[in-house]
């Protein structure tokens, strides 16, 4: 039995050794996905990065599947508690890898070089939505890969705004207790929340102006002095939920980030 369904980043390992066992792959991942994405967003990021490979499985593919049935199997009573919290509105975790996946042995595969993306997003201190996937782009710094988080994260905040709009302007009641619904963003790179913040575009940062500024206008305030309906927030990446999502994580530190997220 296993206390953390991953340990290590996989990659491809063309040259290693073969399967043993000759179960299929592909049937297997789409059933942990399936759980990955309705009661177990704490097995997200072992998930996703075993999905990336069942093209091709080697035997270090192989024991990742079992580690992580290894650690269902140990955890198979649990799931998700979920404690309602009326004062909350919407809230987002966020959090990138900075190529994480970059091996000094095979630098030749530029997917090894992509930075990965992990948000949670909570309605009532509840997770609603969380994701765990490759950014598309390859960042040039930390910074780079931490913005280019928070403007994925932001594309789903957006829509869950603008949805709460709506469902309050029909006359649903919904849970949270404020006249407004607005979004908390918690992030742990202060550069990110810097660019996200400032209009002025910087030498360094002036190539993301495209397609990743998209969501400034939402984190300042209106023409007549409306609070912005994004707050961007400084977290410890002690507190930062969406760390789970983004890495491999130690016991102490894994453990501590799915009392948080998923109540046990």
């Amino acid at each position: 039995m296993h206390d953390t369904p991953a340990d290590v980043v996989l990659h491809r390992d063309e040259h290693g050794p073969e399967r043993k066992n000759e179960f299929h792959m592909r049937s297997i991942v789409g059933q942990l996905n399936y759980l990955a994405a309705t009661s177990r967003p704490d097995i997200q990021f072992a998930v996703h990065q075993c999905a990336r490979f069942v093209a091709d499985p080697k035997m270090i593919h192989e024991k990742a599947i079992k580690r992580i049935i290894r650690y269902l199997k140990r955890t198979r009573d649990k799931g998700m508690i979920m404690h309602v919290d009326k004062t909350k509105g919407i809230e987002c975790f966020v959090d990138a890898d900075f190529a994480g996946g970059y091996r000094k042995e095979d630098p030749t595969n530029p997917r090894d070089c992509l930075s990965r993306t992990g948000y949670i997003i909570k309605f009532a201190g509840c997770p609603i939505v969380w994701s765990s996937k490759l950014q598309t782009t390859i960042a040039l710094s930390t910074t780079e890969a931490e913005y280019m988080a928070l403007s994925m994260a932001c594309r789903e905040v957006i829509y869950l705004i603008n949805l709460t709009d709506e469902l309050r302007s029909q006359g649903v009641d919904l849970v949270a207790s404020q006249p407004q619904i607005t979004c908390q963003i918690f992030e742990d790179n202060a550069g990110a929340i810097e660019l996200a913040k400032l209009p002025k575009l910087r030498p360094r940062t002036k190539h993301l102006a495209i397609q990743y500024h998209h969501f400034r206008s939402w984190t300042v305030k209106g023409l007549n002095g409306e609070d912005p309906k994004i707050k961007i927030n400084y977290i410890s990446t002690a507190l930062q939920e969406a760390d789970i999502m983004t890495k491999p994580l130690a016991k102490q530190q894994f453990e501590s980030l799915r009392k948080r997220l998923c109540g046990w």
